[in-house]
């Protein structure tokens, strides 16, 4: 088997959900098998293992480049292909391709990310106003891997593809601090509330905002980047509340898991999710999560998580209530760490390997 896995979709400043499972996955897979990196700027080289092998490939968001793809690929031999996304191009292709469709957030929820140049935000627009497109694209793969069991039972019943589907589990990266030295009595955890995620009208901050009067001994930490706009707005909702309310507006890994390791509670009022890595990151540090009652939150998190509507406030200020009493939050701690072990890159390397193996 000579693989090729698809790393064009690394960036090279910061990572988002794609670029990091990319990096990830390629990382346990090159501890398992030989494979051979597919990038499109050596720049992304930094995010994979020293001496990786690579081959050097077109932008994957210039559509004219991507048809031509595959001639490339069968020259320099490719028995098996794995794209951590759907959009590969593959007309000639004389390889087994396994293509990714994460979620089906987008479909819902159809703004691109601002980071992206305008044209290839106009286009992400109109791909993803029908299925057709991506039934197209998942039927000329050979297999289709997604991210969760969530995700595929939408796959299946949207019809998206003829394929087989299998699920990679997304997973954390390891933790950038020693979380077995912080301390998860809640006797010295703060009462801080944490939340990291976007701000995009679906993922539903203003409830939490809005249950903050309830909970005048909490503060509101929200740990992701935001527009001045958008702060302005939210600290508009939260009036006399706004005092407790604290915009990092981005925070790194280190910072990042010190806050998860010293919170109360990992909270999330979001209305739809693709996965919710954020989930995970906070059970690998014993952190119990209140979120809103989906179908995905509640496949990650089981029963490390309290569960409320996601349109009320007041049912999530009982939600954070209920943990007060200490042995609650404890039994949540335990249940939050033992859950975060199912999720990790070794076991989805393997997961991968079985479904390149089928095909």
């Amino acid at each position: 088997m000579k693989l090729i896995f698809d790393c064009r979709f690394i960036r090279i400043d910061n990572h988002d959900g794609i670029s990091r499972f990319s990096s990830e996955l390629f990382t346990a897979i090159s501890r398992k098998t030989n494979v051979t990196a597919l990038i499109s700027d050596e720049r992304q080289l930094k995010w994979l293992p020293a001496e990786t092998n690579y081959v050097l490939g077109n932008d994957p968001t210039k559509p004219l480049a991507e048809l031509f793809l595959p001639v490339m690929l069968n020259k320099i031999g490719a028995t098996h292909v794995f794209s951590p996304m759907q959009t590969m191009g593959t007309l000639g292709k004389k390889y087994k391709l396994v293509l990714t469709l994460h979620d089906l957030i987008y479909y819902s929820h159809p703004k691109a990310p601002t980071f992206l140049p305008l044209h290839v935000r106009i286009a992400w627009r109109i791909y993803h106003l029908s299925f057709l497109a991506v039934r197209i694209l998942l039927n000329r793969a050979d297999a289709v891997t997604t991210v969760s069991e969530t995700s595929k039972q939408l796959i299946e019943q949207k019809r998206l593809t003829k394929r087989p589907v299998h699920v990679i589990y997304n997973a954390p990266t390891r933790d950038s601090i020693d979380v077995a030295s912080v301390s998860q009595s809640t006797i010295t955890r703060s009462k801080r509330l944490v939340y990291m995620g976007s701000f995009m009208e679906y993922k539903n901050v203003e409830t939490l905002i809005a249950a903050m009067d309830l909970l005048p001994e909490y503060t509101l930490v929200l740990l992701s980047k935001v527009s001045e706009k958008r702060k302005r707005k939210l600290l508009e909702l939260a009036g006399q509340s706004s005092s407790r309310i604290v915009f990092r507006n981005g925070v790194s890994e280190e910072e990042y898991s010190k806050e998860l390791a010293t919170a109360f509670a990992l909270v999330s009022a979001s209305k739809d999710e693709g996965f919710g890595i954020p989930l995970v990151e906070a059970m690998q540090h014993s952190t119990p999560l209140v979120v809103s009652n989906i179908a995905i939150f509640k496949e990650v998190a089981q029963d490390a998580a309290v569960y409320f509507n996601h349109n009320d406030p007041i049912e999530f200020a009982a939600a954070i209530r209920s943990l007060e009493v200490p042995a609650e939050w404890e039994k949540l701690s335990t249940n939050s760490r033992q859950r975060a072990d199912f999720f990790n890159w070794d076991r989805s390397a393997d997961l991968l390997l079985e479904v390149l193996e089928q095909i």
